[in-house]
């Protein structure tokens, strides 16, 4: 079977793998086989554990949709990150939420200024017509 995650910054995982494991908070936790049934399902908050010849990957998956079709299972998620188990995976997530949370308020910050910076200029303008 393969299994293919995209998010927003696109493609993060593609791969042929034994099967998978799906956990989500909402769903519970079931095992996608290769020739599984037709599957829709939703990922709120959990992950993916994702076995092929023994060995284990990892990718968390907030706000996700799975779709298993034709041994082929897509995944589009909100935020994925891949790791060796479920708390690398998690902390890498983790980790580059805070920074896009730091570089946000760095950006409202920057807008926040010249916002100020523009109507200073404006009032200068219309006291110099006067």
């Amino acid at each position: 079977m393969n299994l293919v995650v995209f998010t927003p910054e696109g493609e993060l995982y593609n791969e042929t793998l034994d099967y998978i494991v799906v956990s989500s908070k909402n769903n519970g936790e079931f095992a996608i086989l290769d020739n599984h049934a037709p599957l829709i399902s939703t990922i709120d908050v959990g992950y993916v554990k994702m076995v092929k010849d023994g060995e284990f990957v990892y990718s968390v998956i907030i706000n996700g949709a799975l779709e298993n079709r034709d041994s082929t299972v897509n995944i589009i998620a909100q935020e994925a990150h891949v790791g060796l188990n479920k708390d690398s995976a998690l902390e890498h997530l983790n980790t580059v939420r805070k920074e896009r949370l730091e570089e946000n308020r760095r950006r409202t910050k920057d807008f926040l200024k010249a916002e100020r910076e523009l109507k200073e200029n404006i009032k200068k303008a219309q006291a110099s017509k006067e």
